[in-house]
């Protein structure tokens, strides 16, 4: 399953630092989105029955956490970024990636691997 653009923002919080607690992820919403808490839970909400998050709880606050691969998930993205908007045969170089704050360097060579596998499985449709 593909996040969408909010869900994907949500997700990126949460691959950073998990689990959050609604308020916790809200207030980064918040300040990019203008949304108010009730907008916040209902997509949170929402994502727990997608089943893109784990919903938990922490003493009487509910808790998220990401159920979906951080790497695989942006593969997907860039995949698809390479292919329908810059119509690319090959696959975007990671090198691109190395000065990202979501992307570690442990982690640049599986996200390697996996955007060389996109590429083929592209290329064989």
């Amino acid at each position: 399953m593909k996040p969408n653009s909010t869900e994907l923002e949500i997700l990126k919080l949460l691959w950073k630092k998990q689990p959050r607690t609604a308020k916790e992820i809200h207030e980064h919403l918040a300040l990019k989105y203008g949304w108010s808490y009730s907008s916040t839970r209902k997509t949170l909400e929402r994502m727990g029955n997608k089943g893109i998050l784990e919903v938990g709880s922490s003493g009487n606050k509910k808790t998220f956490k990401a159920l979906i691969e951080k790497i695989p998930t942006l593969a997907s993205y860039m995949q698809e970024f390479a292919t329908n908007v810059l119509e690319l045969d090959e696959p975007l170089p990671v090198t691109m990636f190395a000065d990202s704050r979501l992307i570690n360097k442990a982690e640049i060579d599986e996200l390697e691997e996996l955007l060389n596998q996109l590429s083929k499985d592209e290329k064989q449709k």
